[in-house]
């Protein structure tokens, strides 16, 4: 009976050591090494490559800053929504609130940081004026980025809209098209790879410079610098007053990340700030 009791002790002490060495685990992941962790989900260029710069001016703030990427548009604000991020750097105010509308959420969104010009570009032509008649043109699918496009391709001259400065174009608010050109939405990542296959193309900076090209200087045409399209952090809302995305977002508009912009990007990203 003793053996059975001093067995009994001997698994019950072992399953209780088990319990606390995972708790253990737990909280170290928590902690991590006693800074405080913050999850930020991002695009690559140059969301994840502009949040780098700031890893060590959180670090000395006591938060251990890790950067999860995505490639599209749509699974940042997914993982947000679930809270698998704490925040989401990719996206524009007028972009966060047609998602908000669509798919019932209410992020905030605050602390612009850098405008990406949207552009136009060609593997065909050197300059718009050659574009031909019926030349197919591929703006990007997503709401906010199609109406921005279209803005653009009426600055270059291409089209005229029926609201000449609204955000929320579609191509069938198209009043005037002189050229003809055939006006092919696709998904914002596909658009550079695609190029090759169109006459001309919408890109948003942050696919094209992955892809090799610069607005500033492979574009046709580029977008002002007075876009109302600055990229921000977007969180969940009450989020936005936590110390540890306020320490985010005073670091994200630091003199150390403006001056890393200005001498990276060369002009092909702008600071908003």
């Amino acid at each position: 009976m003793r053996k059975f009791l001093a067995l009994a002790a001997t698994v019950i002490l072992g399953g209780a050591l088990l319990i606390a060495g995972c708790g253990n685990d737990n909280s170290k992941q928590a902690a991590s090494n006693g800074k405080q962790v913050l999850k930020i989900g991002a695009t690559a260029v140059p969301h994840a490559e502009i949040l780098e710069q700031v890893k060590p001016i959180l670090a000395k703030e006591g938060v251990d800053l890790q950067i999860v990427e995505f490639t599209d548009y749509i699974q940042p604000n997914m993982a947000l929504s679930s809270h698998e991020v704490d925040a989401n750097f990719f996206a524009n105010v007028p972009y966060q609130n047609n998602y908000n509308k669509d798919h019932g959420t209410n992020f905030v969104s605050f602390a612009p940081v850098h405008i990406e010009p949207l552009a136009i570009y060609s593997q065909k032509i050197k300059d718009l004026k050659d574009l031909p008649n019926g030349a197919k043109v591929a703006i990007p699918s997503d709401p906010t980025n199609s109406a921005r496009a279209l803005l653009l391709l009426q600055s270059a001259g291409l089209v005229t809209l029926k609201d000449p400065t609204g955000l929320t174009n579609t191509v069938f608010d198209v009043t005037s098209n002189p050229k003809n050109i055939q006006i092919t939405e696709l998904e914002a990542a596909q658009i550079p790879r695609s190029i090759q296959d169109l006459d001309a193309a919408v890109i948003n900076a942050n696919y094209a410079l992955p892809a090799g090209l610069n607005p500033t200087k492979d574009s046709l045409f580029v977008e002002k610098a007075d876009s109302p399209y600055a990229n921000l952090l977007s969180v969940n809302p009450g989020d936005e007053n936590k110390p540890a995305i306020q320490k985010l977002a005073k670091a994200l508009q630091s003199p150390e990340v403006k001056k890393f912009i200005e001498e990276h990007y060369k002009g092909a990203i702008i600071p908003a700030f």
